[in-house]
């Protein structure tokens, strides 16, 4: 399978160009830089990605009950290699595009503090995260929380949003003082654009690598595979560092 879509690749880049349209599903956390990505692959090349965003569980669910996509970015490798196993993706394409952090943030300047001692001294009315059960970044919230030991004295104040997106909403527009979200959300070319950020140790959670692969239905879809190419050129790799992301 690996010469197989190796072999793909090649063919994909000696072919001639004609427009065409695929559909890639990207979870929340990468919401920023794939509109970019999508907006210079096209220039580029003339396709067009159809960009549809969401948490890595909700799409996963979409993916498996028949949703119509050609490329899953997700925010993990779990989910990925789960869909490669289940004969919903094409196994040998997978690979790391991503390596994510998380951060405590607030949109308030001097609210979250450079070593995250604010989570200990509680003086806050909510925090928010992703779904645990839905988003990988929820999941390395909830992690956090149990390192330090706080997670049962903080239970009252949390409040769950279906994706990062939604958790980075709540914090914006101050429904919420604080709480995690992707370094990616609060980052633009290496820069924090506003509020208070703890970038949390990594030790304190599972490391988020996040995994591309080729969705079945686009096996031998050309522009698909140059994409998932596209991803790796130095180029887009350093994008994708601009916006906080190890590679």
């Amino acid at each position: 399978m690996k010469f197989l879509f190796a072999s793909l690749c090649l063919i994909a880049a000696s072919l001639p160009v004609f427009a065409a349209t695929i559909d890639v599903a990207v979870a929340s956390n990468f919401s920023a830089p794939i509109h970019i990505i999508a907006s210079q692959f096209q220039k580029e090349t003339g396709h067009v990605l159809r960009v549809s965003i969401g948490s890595t569980g909700s799409l996963y669910a979409q993916i498996k009950n028949g949703a119509p996509f050609d490329i899953f970015l997700a925010a993990d490798t779990q989910t990925p290699a789960k869909i490669g196993e289940e004969g919903l993706g094409i196994a040998s394409s997978q690979f790391t595009y991503a390596r994510g952090r998380l951060v405590l943030w607030s949109a308030q300047a001097h609210v979250v503090d450079s070593q995250g001692d604010v989570l200990k001294k509680m003086a806050f009315n909510k925090i928010v995260m992703a779904n645990p059960q839905l988003a990988p970044y929820g999941l390395a919230a909830q992690e956090v929380l149990q390192q330090l030991g706080l997670q049962e004295s903080l239970k009252t104040k949390i409040v769950m949003g279906d994706n990062i997106s939604q958790a980075y909403q709540f914090i914006a527009t101050q429904n919420a003082s604080l709480g995690f979200v992707a370094l990616s959300q609060v980052m633009e070319q290496g820069l924090i654009q506003k509020g208070s950020v703890w970038l949390i140790p990594t030790q304190l959670h599972t490391p988020l690598k996040q995994d591309a692969i080729l969705l079945r239905k686009a096996e031998k879809n050309t522009t698909a595979i140059s994409f998932l190419q596209y991803l790796k050129k130095s180029s887009t790799q350093q994008l994708i560092r601009s916006y906080g992301y190890d590679l």
